[in-house]
């Protein structure tokens, strides 16, 4: 009776054991702190054992046991861990520790993160990319203007047309040069490199409006696109912008913006424009008379997809005025009157620009 007893209990004994080892290998793979998300750097150099490996991960923090990650890696047949340089977080899993170390990392601490922003120039490129590669502010602009780098881009990029070469442009390449964050491998990064990268991303952007565009003057969109952009401040005003300057420009109008006279007399944005300014005929210019019922010869800044996508899908409307506030509120008129009491209201209420 005893020994049957006996015989009976070793099932459940192996049962428990099983349970305690399920449930000591659920702990030990759980994140360490599932709430933390900073970054630990962890170097793991060539020739690095496996057992210094696990040392290093729980004098980092990483890890419960260098025991049960030797046991993990075992059972879990990773037969190499690469050599790199890793970031890891503490809420990182074990399976997913080991995971980035069987695959090898692609965190490379010399990378570098450049931002351009919606609305700006090229010229502000150039100076965002001075102040953060070897890439000289001369430099930059002199090979976005190259006519054999052209040639080859135009050929490259579906949305490259010979618009981009008329004489009277100042850059070339300015309104496609894709703004948002960028990743570069270290700081020798080229100024071809950062070119292509924007191009590339630029393409992606316009792809889903491609039939549209290939069907109309893109180069018309995209600089429409570009006033837009430092017009408006959101989807629905800008959208509502465009609508404007078609009317205008249906009607023989000059579109009368002010932020083409800033670009076209390379002025900054931060005070009244002069009267004599306004009358100077520059093919950027859209407030000289001369510019009637004309675009200005090419892109302002390089937009933002939302602009872009204003400048395909305008609002329609009927008015022919608009002017904004401090506080980037737009107001629209139909008429000069109207146009000229809505200033004098903004002046009234103290919410002129300037």
């Amino acid at each position: 009776m005893k020994k049957r007893r006996k015989l009976a209990l070793i099932p459940a004994t192996l049962g428990i054991l099983l349970i305690v080892c399920f449930c000591i290998y659920q702990v030990q793979v759980q994140p360490i702190d599932k709430t933390s998300h900073a970054d630990i750097e962890v170097i793991i150099p060539s020739g690095m054992s496996t057992d210094d490996i696990a040392n290093l991960l729980h004098d980092k923090g990483l890890i419960r046991s260098p025991l049960f990650f030797k046991i993990y890696i075992k059972l879990n047949g990773i037969s190499s861990m690469k050599a790199s340089t890793y970031l890891f977080q503490k809420s990182m899993s074990l399976d997913e520790i080991a995971a980035s170390l069987e695959q090898g990392s692609l965190y490379n601490p010399d990378a570098i993160s450049i931002t351009f922003q919606e609305g700006q120039s090229i010229k502000d490129y150039a100076k965002t990319l001075a102040s953060k590669t070897n890439i000289g502010e001369q430099e930059f602009l002199d090979v976005a203007s190259d006519p054999t780098n052209l040639a080859a881009w135009m050929n490259q990029y579906w949305f490259l047309t010979e618009d981009i070469l008329n004489e009277e442009i100042y850059y070339p390449l300015e309104g496609y040069l894709a703004p948002d964050t960028y990743f570069f491998e270290n700081e020798d990064v080229t100024a071809e490199e950062v070119i292509n990268t924007l191009l590339k991303e630029e393409g992606e952007n316009l792809e889903p409006y491609r039939e549209i565009l290939e069907n109309t003057n893109i180069h018309d969109m995209i600089t429409m696109a570009s006033i837009t952009e430092l017009e408006g401040v959101n989807e629905t005003d800008r959208k509502m912008i465009v609508g404007v300057f078609q009317n205008r420009l249906a009607q023989g109008m000059n579109l009368g913006s002010d932020v083409t006279t800033y670009y076209a007399f390379d002025q900054e944005m931060t005070g009244d424009l002069s009267a004599s300014m306004f009358q100077t005929y520059n093919p950027y210019n859209t407030r000289s008379s001369e510019m009637a019922g004309r675009l200005p010869v090419g892109p302002i800044c390089n937009p933002s997809l939302e602009s872009i996508d204003a400048s395909i899908n305008p609002t329609a409307n009927d008015y022919l005025y608009f002017v904004a506030d401090k506080n980037g509120k737009i107001y629209y008129t139909r008429t000069m009157a109207e146009h000229e009491q809505a200033i004098n209201t903004i002046k009234e209420n103290g919410d002129w620009i300037w």
